[in-house]
């Protein structure tokens, strides 16, 4: 697991390729990130089903309801397929925009 603090977010990237392990180690060291942004990167993944990415949702929520940004980000993925309440993007320039775009509507209010 790579961290790298930019600002107000953490991207976290899976180095082991291990998925679950991966979800498990974010998840017991969350105290850490909860007061920031989230990135999840998987773009080293290439066989990650809708199933593994719904993984996420129970900390994808937690985090949000600290309102701050939950990002995953999956090249090559059917989005569609994804629940509106998780937040999936392609690429890692998206997710810093995404995070943008909310931080913005969180300081108006919205």
């Amino acid at each position: 697991m790579k961290v790298d603090q930019k600002g107000h977010t953490i991207t976290i990237k899976d180095t082991q390729g291990d998925i679950t392990s991966f979800l498990t180690k974010v998840t017991d060291q969350y105290k850490t990130f909860e007061k920031d942004n989230l990135i999840i990167d998987l773009l080293s993944h290439n066989d990650l089903t809708l199933t593994d990415v719904k993984s996420f949702m129970p900390l994808s929520k937690q985090h949000k309801k600290s309102k701050k940004s939950f990002v995953i980000v999956i090249s090559d993925f059917d989005y569609n397929a994804i629940p509106v309440s998780l937040t999936v993007v392609p690429s890692l320039l998206e997710a810093h925009d995404i995070i943008e775009m909310e931080e913005i509507e969180r300081d108006l209010g919205f």
